[in-house]
């Protein structure tokens, strides 16, 4: 039987992953892994290194192989992967859950003695004994198998969640056939449109579609206010119509999330989910909410109704409350006007290789780590993979590796960064191999992926991005870099295995030096002419940051609000109700529109697309926001190219992992606790 979801590998042979293979491999992993934990079962005398030590290494190595199978669904997913995952995916959450309700596992686990044992290995034993408690260890034999139904139920109900948000939003297309609409696009996004409708057998037309380099242009510069509202209406109905309605599978995702934190005797499921992050409770993370809220809304306010004049003034009619579909186009108008600053004009100075290059050469300044790119190659029509190559899943995929001060190799990564068919949305990093202990007990090298569905290559032209898209390049680079930096020698407990209330800290921290004059002028360059981004328009960009800052800022306000209330409120939701029930919720934190719309509920995959994710956890963005900020503002004070503040980062924040609890990191690095008002002050809104 050919095995490649289980092979032994650091570079992954990419092509031989098909479909037909993951159902043998993974049920034989999962076979192989359930005899190791019967043999730790039955060790006499159970001990942190026979016991605890093993059971890390076999949830390690089921989980390379499972990463194998997610990866290929996010990335490449064929109606082929699809119905070999779907059918796997019960024996995975079954086995999974079986774990932590094997009553003679958890006895084996009670019974290791904690005395003598490293600081490192008694968080690490501790970890592991809290998984076990709320995994439903302690429940009782007919709750335990209430338990093991509702966590496999929740992993078919949120991968279905997430396949129809790939079908829907693959499943629609505009054909614009009348040139006068297009007025006001750039001509970057003009040229996308019109390859693509050419692509799909639409000669001298333009098509649109719901992948966000293709919208996002449409509802921000788009003079005809009909089009944008297509668009707009188009968006908001993602998961929501036919059979790619989401809104019946959310009501069972909420209910089912709210019966299993009952079980384990929390009140709701973020009080669960928090217990052991930074948090620790719903109370405080509403608390949280609540208090930026109160902090923001008179500036927010007022934001929105200078917003309301300014257009009117343009357009010499009354003020009043804008169309959904006209807050984008507007606030665009009037940053252009009023700071000179218009973000389409600084995508000719940002290629996509121009941005990694610079950015690459920042972390080995600061941090001490060099990236070098590798030969990649897709394989295609029966090809072989050249001696010097290493194989990639696609041909807009590429390789590196990096190494340390020393010359010696910390890991190697994959990037993957322009929208296709069978691709997920969104951008994000995917550790696939964390680094092991070797016999000189250093650790082996790391492996991870950072994509992204950024503006594609037009025509001739290298691919150009947006000062937004370059930040999400920067986001994502600062998780890769909390991943291979990592030191941790206890998988689990290493890179980004951390408080998810903490794990954006090494991501947004990134997104400041991005920001930064002397960062820009290393790498903004005219692709075209070579000219610098010149240090005015810089200057420009700067002011015009913080416009509608508030705004910003209480768009994630409610993402958070509407994370929290959907899990904590006892409302009995429905399909129909969803958004009446949410919009009585979120009124303080919204704008009042001349029109009613719905909520990204039925789309919103960080709170759906899997069991977990960042359901109860969403406030994270800004609470990490808090510590970015705060952390920076070394940075800024002395030196932001410093060498000895970035290896100083380096020691305390990327390469601890999950080692320490997260309040002692990050003083650690700045030496006391988080100033709650360096996000308020970095924003202007203090």
């Amino acid at each position: 039987m050919e095995r490649p979801f289980l092979k032994d590998e650091f570079y992954i042979s990419w092509s031989t992953l098909e479909a037909r293979c993951v159902e043998p491999n993974i049920l034989r992993g999962i076979a192989q892994a359930k005899k190791s934990l019967e043999e730790l079962c039955s060790v006499p005398e159970p001990s942190y290194e026979n016991t605890i030590l093993v059971f890390e290494e076999i949830l390690d190595t089921v989980g390379v192989m499972w990463r194998k199978v997610t990866h290929l669904n996010s990335f490449c997913s064929t109606p082929e992967l699809r119905a070999a995952l779907n059918s796997v995916l019960p024996h995975y959450s079954e086995f999974m859950s079986s774990i932590f309700l094997n009553a003679h596992l958890w006895k084996q686990i009670q019974r290791i003695n904690t005395q003598g044992l490293s600081p490192l290995a008694l968080r690490h034993i501790n970890e592991i004994r809290h998984s076990f408690r709320n995994n439903g260890a302690d429940l009782d034999a007919e709750y335990k198998e209430r338990f093991a139904e509702i966590s496999r139920t929740l992993a078919t109900k949120t991968q279905r969640f997430s396949e129809n948000v790939l079908d829907a939003t693959e499943d629609w297309e505009h054909i614009v056939e009348d040139a006068s609409l297009l007025e006001g696009l750039p001509a970057s996004a003009i040229e996308m449109a019109r390859q693509s409708a050419t692509a799909k057998g639409h000669p001298n037309a333009w098509r649109f579609t719901l992948q966000r380099p293709s919208y996002g242009p449409v509802l921000l510069h788009a003079k005809t206010e009909s089009f944008r509202k297509t668009i707009w209406e188009a968006v908001t109905q993602i998961g929501r119509f036919g059979k790619t309605d989401n809104r019946p599978l959310i009501v069972e995702i909420l209910s089912l999330r709210k019966e299993k934190a009952r079980l384990l005797g929390f009140q709701n499921f973020p009080d669960l989910v928090l217990s052991n992050r930074m948090a620790g409770s719903s109370k405080e993370a509403l608390r949280f909410v609540e208090g930026l809220h109160a902090k923001i809304r008179t500036t927010y306010l007022q934001e929105m109704n200078q917003l309301e004049q300014w257009k009117a003034k343009r357009q010499k009619e009354d003020p009043r409350a804008l169309l959904p579909w006209e807050i984008g186009f507007w606030m665009e108008k009037m940053r252009a006007e009023e700071y000179g600053f218009d973000t389409e004009s600084i995508r000719p100075y940002l290629s996509i290789d121009a941005v990694l290059s610079g950015m690459f050469d920042l972390v080995r300044e600061i941090f001490g780590v060099s990236v070098v790119p590798l030969k990649s190659q897709f394989l295609s029509n029966g090809e072989t993979l050249a001696e010097d190559a290493i194989e990639v899943w696609h041909p807009s995929v590429k390789a590196y590796d990096i190494f340390d001060e020393d010359g010696s190799k910390l890991g190697s990564f994959y990037t993957d960064w322009f929208p296709r068919e069978g691709k997920r949305g969104g951008a994000w990093m995917e550790p696939l191999l964390f680094g092991r202990k070797q016999h000189n007990d250093r650790l082996s090298p790391y492996l991870g992926v950072i994509a992204g569905n950024l503006t594609p290559p037009v025509g001739q032209s290298p691919a150009l991005i947006t000062p937004r898209e370059m930040q999400t390049i920067f986001h994502e680079f600062g998780h890769l870099l909390h991943h291979i930096l990592g030191s941790v020698e206890i998988p689990s407990l290493n890179g980004t295995n951390v408080a998810w209330d903490f794990v954006e800290l090494p991501s947004q921290i990134m997104e400041n030096w991005c920001r930064e004059k002397d960062v820009l002028q290393r790498f903004a360059f005219h692709h075209e002419t070579r000219e610098v981004l010149s240090e005015a328009v810089i200057q420009k960009m700067k002011r015009a940051r913080n416009f509608m800052s508030a705004y910003g800022m209480m768009r994630q306000l409610l993402f958070a609000k509407l994370d929290l209330e959907l899990h904590v409120r006892n409302t009995q939701w429905s399909a129909e109700n969803i958004d009446t029930e949410l919009a009585t919720v979120l009124e303080e934190y919204s704008y009042s529109t001349s029109r009613s719309f719905p909520t990204l509920v039925a789309r919103f995959g960080h709170l759906f697309g899997s069991p977990t994710g960042y359901a109860g956890g969403y406030y994270s963005y800004k609470w990490a926001e808090v510590l970015d900020a705060d952390a920076y503002s070394r940075f800024q004070k002395e030196g932001i190219f410093n060498r000895e503040t970035g290896l100083d980062f380096r020691k305390c924040i990327l390469s601890q992992g999950n080692s320490q609890e997260p309040t002692v990191l990050f003083k650690n690095f700045m030496g006391r606790d988080p100033d709650p008002d360096a996000l308020l002050r970095r924003e202007g809104l203090l």
